[in-house]
């Protein structure tokens, strides 16, 4: 078996990282989301919310760290690794705030690809917001389509992961990879 480089997407707020927990209880191989380490770090530095702020940092930032997670990921022994957001979200995030980027943020997305993309819907019923989670639902809506678009964009087959417990959607994800749950 080839090594699968899965990324797991969606709006703030589906469950993600809660996924990636769980995958990471059964003793997958995973990447957290990195935004919130950079946020937090930034606020150490006395920028309260470095996205807002300033954007082509923050954005930079995140894909130095994104590119550095595939690359790890890619030298992984294990034959699945699970990423929590991946290169292309950057892109997404920017064209969400209307900014330009520098043509390397294209070509690492063309340069980085992962194998399958599983995509999470809004819920409104699970989002909630906290300190470094400030976009409302309807905003989480909007940043879900510009995810859609921008992975699409790149050749990516989206495979969207339905609503349920954590354990109902992990099932559906390690199904459609084949393994056992």
């Amino acid at each position: 078996m080839d090594k699968e480089i899965v990324v797991i997407i969606g709006g703030p707020g589906t469950g993600k990282t809660t996924i990636i927990d769980g995958l990471t209880a059964k003793g997958y191989c995973c990447y957290p989301e990195i935004s919130r380490e950079v946020t937090l770090e930034a606020k150490k530095q006395g920028i309260e919310q470095l996205f807002l702020e300033n954007p082509l940092l923050f954005s930079e930032l995140l894909l130095e760290g994104r590119k550095k997670q595939f690359v790890n990921a890619c030298a992984e022994s294990h034959d699945i690794v699970f990423l929590d957001r991946g290169i292309p979200d950057v892109l997404a995030y920017m064209h969400y705030i209307g900014d330009s980027y520098p043509a390397h943020f294209d070509a690492a997305c063309r340069e980085n690809t992962y194998t399958k993309i599983f995509i999470l819907p809004p819920w409104e019923e699970i989002y909630e917001s906290d300190d470094e989670r400030y976009e409302n639902f309807e905003q989480a809506k909007l940043i879900y389509s510009h995810l859609t678009e921008t992975y699409e964009g790149y050749g990516y087959h989206l495979i969207d992961v339905p609503k349920g417990t954590v354990e109902e959607r992990i099932g559906f994800i390690l199904e459609n990879l084949k393994v056992k749950a």
